[in-house]
């Protein structure tokens, strides 16, 4: 009776400590799972009026962010140095940027990483009045551009390629950078959607596009502190922008025209998304080769004084699916 006794408080006892150890394992359970969990805090990001934004917007609009549990405050810059005193004012979450921005911001220790490049079609376009119909007849001729971005990077790839050399005219403005290209005042430019399919339908010449040519260095970035804090927020963030590449893919621009226009988006814009032939792809990491290439254009304009890494700018781990 007594070997009884002492097996049913031996069985008790350990059934006990079974119970109070799943217990504590289901307590710490959620603890552990609201690290993971969305904060539903606001991401405030940047954006400039181009194709890049579209898939943000859309993801915006059609509620996919909100599905994913965050919620994105879009803010569109008209220029990319408004936008860059918006990000050194850290009244930004993220933004849309280029590799050799981001080297910038890094050597003026504003702490951001890349997570993605982005969708991006630039365009170099001759002066319907320079007769110029190949890259090439821009040999020591006038181009207007935004000196030290992605613009000028691009112009430069062509040029090298042709082997010819070009004056940068500098023009702040949209519009009179537009204004001197159609009225022959230099002899090209380079603009992105839907800029340079407006200006084509003007009368300008499409020489080169850098979507044809494989030249990509455009980013999505974030701040390192939202990147430490919030992770679970970018990959949310992502989530969600593969939604909007998904139904962009699957729908006529047509059909999300009026969104576009409420963020200004002209006509023309939809009319080029829907002569696209090639699905649009998810978000992706830049490439290594092109990154290095980018960064070492960047330190020979005298931007940078030093060759980041790869590794030291980017992280692509948010992509992860």
């Amino acid at each position: 009776m007594k070997k009884l006794v002492l097996s049913l408080f031996a069985f008790f006892t350990t059934a006990n400590l079974a119970a109070c150890g799943t217990q504590e394992s289901n307590e710490a359970t959620p603890a552990a799972k609201d690290e993971d969990k969305v904060t539903g805090e606001t991401i405030k990001f940047g954006v400039l009026p181009a194709e890049s934004a579209i898939p943000i917007i859309l993801a915006n609009e059609k509620g996919f962010f909100e599905e994913e549990g965050t919620k994105v405050d879009i803010e569109s810059f008209s220029s990319p140095n408004d936008r860059n005193v918006a990000i050194q004012s850290k009244a930004l979450d993220g933004t849309i940027s280029d590799v050799m921005t981001e080297a910038t911001f890094k050597q003026n220790e504003t702490d951001m990483t890349i997570t993605s490049g982005i969708l991006e079609d630039f365009k170099v376009l001759a002066s319907p009045q320079s007769g110029i119909t190949e890259m090439k007849g821009l040999a020591d001729k006038k181009v207007t551009l935004v000196p030290n971005f992605i613009l000028e990077y691009i112009m430069d790839v062509f040029a090298e390629e042709q082997g010819f050399t070009y004056e940068v005219v500098d023009i702040p403005s949209f519009a009179t950078r537009s204004e001197a290209l159609l009225k022959g005042e230099v002899d090209a430019a380079v603009y992105t959607e839907p800029q340079a399919s407006m200006l084509a339908e003007q009368g300008a010449v499409i020489l080169g596009s850098s979507k044809t040519s494989g030249i990509n260095g455009g980013t999505i970035q974030f701040m390192d502190s939202i990147l430490e804090e919030r992770p679970q927020d970018i990959q949310a963030f992502y989530t969600a922008y593969n939604k909007a590449i998904d139904y962009m893919n699957q729908h006529e621009a047509s059909e999300y025209a009026d969104i576009l226009s409420e963020y200004q988006f002209p006509d023309a814009m939809s009319t080029y998304l829907d002569t696209q032939e090639e699905n649009y792809p998810h978000a992706q990491a830049v490439d290594q080769d092109q990154f290095n290439e980018i960064i070492e254009w960047t330190k020979n304009k005298e931007q940078i004084n030093q060759v980041y890494s790869y590794d030291e700018l980017t992280d692509f781990s948010y992509l992860e699916e």
